[in-house]
């Protein structure tokens, strides 16, 4: 199903007991909220009014991992509870974490619940926050959409109608794509396009289906702004009107709903033949079987899912809650418009998230760079979609063979490295 780690040895303990957690009852050891600003929001307003006391200890991946390990290894430790990312926990052994099922909090996307089992029967983390890309429109756009659509649930084949429409309207390609050389373009592909149109990102790269996404993404292009190769950033081109439909991380996006947020409207991605790709970054809360304090554990885990408490970590982290809350009027119009877009579409019935890969180490640029070569030569140089993917095909093969990276959502799980069938 997925790789897993391999524990370290026990002195590995003695080396990463450095924080000392004398004077809290649970330990909330994170790969999350590192900045000193977040880590302190964290403390203070996220997790100052639990009824235990609590150490918030964030770290980078390698001492989260090697505490951990270490602890596991030990039979015994002091951390209660995890915070990391989906792509984090899927690394580990399930028989490692808690079983949270029985616990009585969830997320309102049952795709981020079933991603959160690992592919188990049981609930191995529990999510916790999110963040994704989005898109969004000038309201003048709106009167252009086609018959019938509904701006929360687009289709490609609609938003490439709509596209048209704007095109033909105002004389001007308006759509925006961040194809330039700090864009995200990579995201969009492998998050979006690909699980809509194939429910895979690797196994299928090179299948029928995806010459069919590249098709379509062909048309979009026909009304999409041509100076968009340079685009990195869409927030820029939304506000001086240069583009009128645009797709890009909700952070890049922040800066036009911030200056003038009765002018902009943000919406979820659209769906194509195998669902609405999305890529959201799911980190979740999780118990390692040797918390020391079960109780306290679990009372954090759900204390963690409470409204209150999601608010206070999306004004901590700028992440977005994974439970339907009310966002308030005192956050800034950027969050509150992506707040209602991210949760739309991570809780759309048809949702197909394509999640960040994962296993590919120092062959992550590789990874991406297969994707934007695709993208090069398909759209911008216009060249034959089939032998461009049987092509870029031998790539990807070699990356997965050489990290041995197993499958991530959408695709299919694999016992080692995920083919390209």
């Amino acid at each position: 199903m997925t790789h897993r780690f391999k524990l370290a040895g026990a002195a590995a303990l003695a080396l990463t007991m450095g924080a000392s957690v004398a004077q809290a009852d649970v330990l909330f050891w994170s790969t999350q909220a590192k900045p000193v600003e977040e880590a302190q929001a964290m403390r203070e307003q996220v997790l100052g009014n639990f009824s235990d006391k609590v150490d918030y200890q964030p770290n980078d991946g390698g001492p989260w991992l090697t505490r951990l390990q270490a602890e596991l290894q030990a039979g015994s430790g002091t951390i209660g509870v995890l915070g990391a990312l989906h792509g984090d926990f899927s690394a580990m052994d399930p028989e490692n974490l808690v079983d949270l099922s029985d616990l009585g909090v969830m997320s309102s996307s049952d795709t981020f619940n079933n991603l959160a089992k690992l592919g188990t029967d049981d609930a191995q983390y529990i999510p916790w926050m999110q963040a994704s890309y989005i898109m969004a429109a000038n309201k003048k756009a709106l009167e252009h959409l086609p018959e019938g659509a509904d701006i929360d649930a687009l289709t490609y084949e609609q938003l490439i109608a709509w596209a048209a429409n704007v095109h033909e309207a105002t004389g001007e390609a308006k759509f925006g794509f961040p194809a330039g050389p700090k864009g995200l373009k990579h995201r969009f592909f492998q998050g979006y396009l690909y699980p809509s149109y194939t429910n895979g990102v690797v196994r299928t790269f090179a299948s029928d289906a995806a010459v069919t996404a590249w098709e379509d993404f062909r048309k979009l292009w026909a009304h999409t702004n041509p100076a968009s190769t340079n685009f990195s950033f869409l927030q820029e081109q939304l506000l001086s009107e240069d583009v009128w439909i645009a797709f890009d991380h909700t952070s890049r996006l922040a800066q036009a709903f911030n200056e003038r947020p009765d002018d902009f409207v943000a919406f979820p991605a659209p769906a194509g033949p195998t669902g609405r790709g999305f890529m959201p970054v799911i980190a979740g809360v999780a118990i390692p079987k040797t918390a020391p304090d079960m109780d306290a554990a679990k009372a954090l885990v759900a204390h963690m899912l409470k409204p209150e408490t999601q608010i206070a970590t999306l004004k901590a982290t700028n992440f977005f809650p994974v439970v339907d809350v009310a966002l308030p009027d005192d956050l800034p119009p950027a969050v509150q418009a992506a707040g209602g877009a991210v949760a739309k579409m991570s809780g759309a019935a048809d949702a197909n998230p394509g999640l960040l890969p994962a296993g590919l180490g120092s062959k992550g640029g590789d990874f991406n760079r297969v994707f934007v070569d695709a993208f090069e030569r398909i759209v911008l140089a216009n060249q034959d979609i089939r032998t461009v993917l049987d092509d870029q095909k031998g790539a990807l093969e070699a990356i997965m063979n050489e990290t041995g990276a197993p499958c991530w959502a959408p695709d299919a799980p694999s016992e080692g490295a995920c083919p390209v069938e």
